[in-house]
């Protein structure tokens, strides 16, 4: 590992969980941005509508652990 590395990793490490969190979240999300193709205007047209119904309390909405735990029990 370089010099600058450790040096900016040990920067990092002095942080506020938030913050080190926030700096964490920035980084992986920098990951995914290469080659992403453009969202369709059907698909954003989809994604409004969705948001629509959340907001307007028309969708079924169901915890993240509940829905990974159906999740798990099907793959066994």
């Amino acid at each position: 590992m370089s010099k600058t590395i450790e040096k900016v990793m040990l920067d990092a490490m002095e942080l506020p969980p938030t913050l080190r969190a926030f700096m964490a979240e920035q980084l992986i999300e920098s990951l995914d941005t290469e080659d992403v193709p453009e969202l369709s205007i059907k698909w954003k047209k989809e994604i409004h509508r969705r948001s629509q119904n959340v907001d307007r309390g028309l969708a079924a909405l169901h915890s993240a652990e509940k829905v990974f735990k159906k999740a798990f029990a099907s793959l066994a």
